[in-house]
């Protein structure tokens, strides 16, 4: 039997393998050390900017300021829309032990309905709960009152304020100031399409009509901001700095709200809109449409109840005065008058028998006057100043059609006038491509008989009517109508300077005077149209008078208000200027189904020149 031999160990071997593998590892370790290192070095020195930017990004958080709207005054500084402050009731949930025992024991101090407590526990589970949230909006001074004496017992619930648009003429500016109401997602949209979106961030409101919203980027502002430190959790904890906002402009209209009342009062409940302007510049003293509306409502949201309440067959909601068409009927008279005159076709001693009727040569139909038995001889003035339809009738026969709309056009028929709304109508002024284009039938020469005497197919605005007479006053100088004059940006004021539009040239320039003599005899003789209303007062004033069907009346038949029904009876308009040498204002009173618009126009001339004796003196003065 073999004996087993003990094995010899190689130390040497061993220790050799020993040193191997301790290097290898020591390597390996060196290496991950290195890059530990490296990845130290790149995080705290290289990226050190990012990270400690990233940081403050989560540790500070910058918040919009939203600026404060812009004011608005009348030309006499009379301040029309202004930023009131708003009470809310807010409450940090958080801070309430028990909401639901809490908003019990509040309903003895503060009215709250269902419907807001809903609505505030619904945005209590979207929003963080040390947030403050809103439960109940625009507490009055009572409720203020009796809250704050018992504010102790509830803890977490507080009040605070805000600026809100507030109008405090209410609906007597209604369709010329417009209003602001809550910011939606179309038109931040658009704002962000504009690159403006920005400055809308902590803004609430915008202007939704009239001069709030044409002007909304100067009354707007500048939004500022606030840094802020907060927690993990979002809660402020201190305020870093702060970029005050740039409040609006400031803007001062042309309007006169004095004259703005004596417009509302005058209406009362009729239908119907009066423009009054500075004859001198185009200035808007009075844009007053009836019925109106407060828009303080549409400011902190309208309730479907009061909005279906202008939902009416009245339309509070349209501005008569830029968006109602009405034929604007005898008014255009004078104008017509000119243009026969620059034609050729009468002179100032033409004279035509007015039997109460016109007819086209061989054809029955009469066209009849508004005088059954009519004027009998008629010349250019007494046309004018006894509103002669016959006279017209003739007349725009044989103008035709196209040189009438030629001519109307330039007095800014069927155009917009430009004025600082967009709330504005073309209306129509009629011709053949735009009868062709509606109707896709061809003008008739008996269409124009109706045209003459500012009937058939042709619509205007008051604004237009207005507008057009003051370019007549000025003997085809225009002055586009504006509402704002003056911008104000702290001690800064700018002037708005309108460009005149291109002038209307005459012939014979004469022809002006012939048309506004005639004018002034509508008021001043015994027989004109407008000489009752205006007997007595201490200025010198010119106009014409309109009357404007809305049924026709069969041939034979008289025109019988009472027996028609309300809304069928005839519009009355009636355009007119003071004093008569050194024209001031024009205005222009419209009113649906009724009459005494003449009598309106009275009273507003009566208030101007009773407020700024200085225009009346100017026109005594040798």
């Amino acid at each position: 039997m073999r004996k087993h031999r003990p094995t010899i160990r190689d130390h040497s071997a061993e220790a050799n393998l020993f040193a191997r593998r301790a290097f290898v590892g020591f390597v390996f370790v060196t290496i991950l050390v290195a890059v530990l290192l490296s990845n130290l070095y790149t995080i705290q020195v290289d990226d050190h900017q990012d990270y400690q930017t990233r940081s403050n990004d989560n540790r500070i958080k910058v918040i919009p300021i939203a600026p404060n709207r812009g004011l608005i005054y009348d030309r006499n500084g009379v301040l029309l829309a202004e930023n009131k402050p708003v009470y809310n009731l807010e409450v940090i949930p958080e801070e309430v032990d028990d909401l639901d025992a809490s908003l019990s024991a509040l309903t003895q101090f503060i009215d709250i309905s269902e419907q807001q407590k809903n609505d505030f526990l619904d945005d209590i589970k979207h929003n963080r709960r040390f947030k403050s949230q809103v439960l109940k909006a625009r507490l009055n001074e009572q409720e203020v009152a009796r809250f704050s004496v018992n504010q102790y017992k509830f803890p977490g619930f507080s009040i605070e304020a805000r600026l809100a648009r507030y109008y405090p003429f209410a609906d007597t500016l209604t369709h010329a100031l417009g209003y602001v109401a809550k910011l939606n997602k179309k038109e931040l949209a658009q704002l962000e399409s504009q690159e403006q979106g920005t400055n809308y961030r902590a803004t609430h409101d915008i202007g939704k009509l009239g001069i709030e919203k044409y002007y909304e980027q100067l009354l707007h502002g500048q939004v500022g901001s606030q840094r802020v430190e907060v927690n993990n959790r979002g809660r402020v904890i201190r305020t870093l700095s702060m970029t005050p906002p740039q409040p609006g402009n400031d803007l001062v209209l042309t309007l006169d709200v004095g004259l703005q009342q004596i417009a509302q009062h005058a209406l009362k409940d009729m239908r119907g809109a009066v423009v009054v302007m500075d004859a001198k510049d185009g200035g808007v003293l009075a844009l007053y449409s009836n019925p109106s509306y407060d828009p303080n409502l549409f400011v902190h949201g309208i309730s479907s109840k009061n909005y279906k309440a202008l939902l009416n067959p009245d339309r509070p909601l349209i501005n008569r005065t830029t968006q109602g068409r009405y034929a604007p009927a005898s008014t255009v008279k004078p104008h017509m008058a000119v243009l026969a005159l620059e034609e050729g076709l009468v002179t100032e001693q033409t004279s035509m028998w007015d039997p109460g009727f016109f007819q086209i040569p061989n054809v029955d139909h009469k066209w009849r006057d508004w005088k059954r038995w009519g004027h009998g001889h008629v010349d250019v003035y007494k046309a004018i100043e006894e509103s002669c339809d016959t006279y017209f009738y003739d007349v725009s026969y044989r103008l035709g059609i196209t040189k009438i709309s030629d001519f109307m056009a330039q007095f800014g028929y069927g155009d917009l006038t430009g004025i600082d709304i967009h709330e504005e109508t073309t209306a129509i002024l009629p011709s053949k491509e735009w009868k062709e284009g509606r109707f896709k039938e061809s003008w008739w020469r008996g269409d124009t008989i109706s045209v003459g005497i500012g009937q058939g197919y042709w619509t205007a605005t008051p604004l237009q009517i207005a507008n057009a007479m003051n370019i007549l006053v000025n003997r085809g100088i225009n002055h586009p109508p504006h509402l704002v004059q003056v911008v104000k940006k702290d001690d800064e004021v700018t002037q708005i300077n309108n460009e005149e539009k291109p002038p209307i040239f005459l012939k014979e320039p004469h022809h002006w005077q012939i048309a506004l003599d005639a004018m002034h005899n509508t008021v001043q003789k015994a027989s004109g149209t407008a000489h009752k209303a205006f007997k007595g007062t201490n200025y010198d004033s010119a106009g014409k008078t309109g009357t404007a069907q809305i049924v026709s009346i069969a041939q034979g038949e008289r025109y019988d208000a009472k027996s028609l029904k309300e809304r069928q009876r005839d519009n009355t308009i009636y355009v007119g200027f003071a004093p008569y040498e050194d024209p001031r204002i024009v205005v222009s009173v419209v009113l649906e189904n009724n009459h005494g618009g003449v009598q309106i126009a009275r009273q507003l001339m009566d208030y101007y020149f009773a407020a700024n004796p200085v225009n009346l003196a100017r026109n005594n003065t040798p």
